[in-house]
């Protein structure tokens, strides 16, 4: 009897074992192990039935069916060239008549969007391949619409390649000069607030250039200082550290000037555009039409709520006003940067009746009609069809946590394109006939289908069923949205992390992520979902620890409709720290909460939004962690800081609401984290706030991360810093 017992015992024992998942290690998150396979970007070709994409070995280009999913063909082989001759490669510039392409290698990143590389010309019938130019690396190349031009960019001057004489290159520009004038491509600012790495293109017939010039000769430095590090290792600095030096307005000092030029090719005239601007104003945007005789181009006003947009003629210089937008505190960027300019009409995004719709213009400015209503905004816009009148488009239909795939068709009927729970985005083939959908929930890594202009899927082209299959088996935290209301009487939504083997019974301390910047959200039923992304892996990580973790979409955050975003206008981090404390008071009401042990942390505008609430005078966190935060948005950038706050002359209350202003406030441990080669949020933000936490005599742990930028990663630093900031937690709450 015994020894059945025992055998029993012994089986249960082994099943269980069998049954019972592994807990996720930190190496294996930050290794990049559970990373889902992508498709890549892809390149709609103009037969509307295939596009082009890098090979998953990253050898090739590759023609795929957009019906079937398959490969039809290779466009280029690295191992399969006439001329020059290359091993690797990072990506490619298709021809507009799909004949040649340009190939991308030795790529080198400047800022987030920028970079140097050496681009070759290949031509895919011969397999022809050649250098676009021996005299150095390139930026940003365009090509003319006939594809026997291209223009790019040197050393702040652009130059041109001409196809049909032998590749023969000349100089458009000469003024260019670092720190001092750009010619074609954005300075820091503008690539980093409007989202663009190139201001230059051709005309319709390819017959001018026109391009926005920067003079930013008397905008202010800022220098970076930088040492020998290891990864990689810079030996130049192994005695003296040396100084990165660069050119950034910090809110209320002077931006860049801006102006449009263009260059006639045949006769080498450059001309001045005549386009309307306020002295301080900007130029986000310059775009060509068909229209040789027309470009169009974005003008916004310094506090960016008045968006106009120009047609000029880049030979009489003359420019006429199509739009103009107008918002009483600012028109959102990714409304700007959603602007879709097709043959004969403009589709702009506006939330000027609250939410953001649709609006269908005629290319010579009138209003044609509106396209979507309804209480919800559309957060992504995929084009116009000319030919059937229909608009494609990406919004928050059902409710903020998902977004759908939408088609509003020309007689108003809209139909959702996509109809799982979820949130899905999608990339159409030229013509709108087919559509590759993305698609994931916070509990599904992504899968990539293509799918009919109905929205039936034709075929699946990945479902990461590899990494589904690695994640059965781990133990996967539970992740549960909930709403709740603030005593404000606001209603908030959020996403709560359960430890796998949660116990009800139990009191558990509580960790909340958030990030809580202007029209951003991390409460999504998506894949990307946590405070690290990936299906809340890292959290997952922490609850194994013995966590919940909870992350909560305040005020101030998108997919709710202008109201609730522009709220924080002006007074950045007021309603956003309120909302976190409410938040922890709020969990500190749920039985299986430890309401004395609940920690806050946040990188970026979250790094801020954690030093706020934890300075807001009701002390409800036991201990935080801000990584790159910036401490008083008079350190920030023009463009982003003024958007919300408008400048510190004219707002010094709201920029006095601040974490160096409440550092006497602050109330629990706080563990800082900051990249001393951070080019967006300066280190001078870490250095003034802990200066006041020290003379406010407060206790704060700090480390600093050597060489790196805003991201804080190479080699070991992003396990080391997401392993600090695990074992802080654990150490101060445990």
């Amino acid at each position: 009897m015994r020894k059945l017992f025992l055998m029993c015992a012994a089986l249960l024992i082994s099943a269980t074992t069998a049954l019972a998942g592994n807990d996720l290690s930190l190496k294996d998150i930050t290794s990049g192990k559970f990373a889902p396979k992508g498709i890549g970007s892809i390149t709609a070709l103009d037969d509307g039935e295939t596009y082009a994409q890098v090979s998953k070995d990253g050898k090739k280009v590759v023609r795929y069916s957009f019906r079937t999913g398959k490969q039809t063909d290779v466009l280029f082989d690295v191992n399969n060239t006439i001329g020059q001759k290359i091993e690797s490669f990072e990506d490619y510039i298709m021809s507009p008549d799909g004949t040649k392409m340009l190939i991308q290698t030795n790529s080198h990143k400047i800022y987030r969007r920028s970079f140097t590389a050496d681009f070759y010309i290949y031509t895919i019938a011969s397999r022809k391949l050649e250098k676009l130019s021996d005299n150095g690396a390139q930026q940003t190349p365009v090509w003319s619409p006939d594809g026997k031009q291209i223009a790019f960019v040197r050393d702040n001057n652009i130059f041109l390649v001409k196809l049909l004489y032998d590749n023969a290159e000349s100089q458009v520009t000469k003024d260019g000069k670092k720190n001092e004038l750009i010619n074609g491509i954005p300075d820091w600012v503008n690539e980093e607030e409007f989202g663009f790495n190139t201001a230059m293109t051709f005309n319709g017939d390819g017959s001018m250039i026109c391009w926005i010039k920067y003079d930013e000769k008397d905008v202010r430095e800022y220098s970076l200082q930088m040492f020998k590090g290891e990864y990689p290792e810079h030996k130049e600095y192994a005695a003296y550290p040396g100084l990165y030096s660069y050119k950034y307005p910090k809110a209320g000092e002077k931006n860049s000037t801006v102006a449009v030029y263009s260059y006639d090719i045949k006769s080498h005239q450059t001309r001045k555009l005549q386009v309307p601007l306020d002295a301080d104003g900007y130029i986000p945007r310059i775009v060509a039409t068909k229209d040789a005789e027309k470009i169009i181009v974005y003008t916004f006003n310094r506090h960016q709520s008045d968006l106009r947009l120009y047609a000029v003629n880049p030979r009489s210089t003359v420019a006429k006003m199509l739009i103009q937008e107008k918002n009483a505190k600012y028109v959102q960027e990714e409304a700007m940067a959603n602007i879709k300019i097709t043959d004969s009409h403009i589709l702009l995004p506006s939330d000027r009746d609250g939410f953001m719709q649709l609006y269908l213009y005629s290319i010579n400015g009138s209003l044609v009609k509106k396209i979507t209503t309804g209480k919800h905004d559309v957060t992504d816009v995929y084009g116009y069809d000319e030919k059937t009148g229909n608009t494609y488009y990406q919004a928050a239909g059902k409710d903020p946590m998902n977004r759908e795939v939408y088609v509003t068709a020309k007689n108003g009927k809209t139909e959702c394109l996509t109809k799982r729970d979820g949130w899905s985005s999608a990339s159409f083939s030229k013509g709108f006939k087919y559509f590759v959908n993305i698609w994931s929930d916070r509990n599904t890594p992504f899968e990539y289908s293509m799918c009919d202009k109905n929205g039936k899927r034709i075929a699946m082209v990945n479902d990461n069923s590899e990494l589904k299959t690695k994640l059965k088996e781990y133990n996967l935290p539970q992740k549960e949205f909930f709403t709740f209301t603030t005593s404000e009487g606001v209603k908030l939504n959020g996403i709560m992390v359960k430890p796998h083997n949660f116990d009800a019974s139990k009191k558990y301390p509580v960790i909340m992520w958030q990030y809580s910047g202007p029209g951003s959200q991390q409460v999504t039923n998506s894949w990307a979902v946590g405070s690290m992304g990936n299906g809340c892996l890292y959290d997952g990580y922490l609850a194994d620890r013995g966590f919940i973790l909870v992350c909560v979409d305040g005020r101030g955050t998108g997919g709710r409709g202008e109201e609730f975003m522009k709220c924080t206008y002006l007074k950045l981090g007021d309603l956003e720290s309120k909302d976190q404390v409410e938040t922890a008071l709020y969990l500190g009401t749920l039985p299986y909460v430890d309401k004395n042990n609940i920690g806050i942390w946040g990188w970026s505008f979250g790094g801020f939004n954690t030093l706020m609430s934890m300075s807001e005078g009701r002390n409800v966190f036991k201990a935080g962690v801000s990584v790159a935060p910036p401490t008083d948005w008079r350190f920030y950038d023009t463009v982003y800081t003024e958007r919300y706050m408008r400048t510190p002359q004219e707002n010094p209350a709201g920029y006095d609401t601040n974490p160096i202003k409440r550092a006497a406030g602050l109330s629990g441990s706080l563990l800082i984290c900051h990249g001393l080669a951070d080019d967006n949020v300066h280190p001078q933000n870490a250095y003034e706030y802990t200066e006041a936490l020290i003379q406010a005599d407060k206790d704060f742990r700090m480390n600093i991360y050597t060489n790196r930028n805003h991201s804080i990663y190479g080699g070991n630093t992003r396990n080391h810093l997401l392993r600090q900031i695990a074992d802080f937690f654990v150490e101060k709450m445990k």
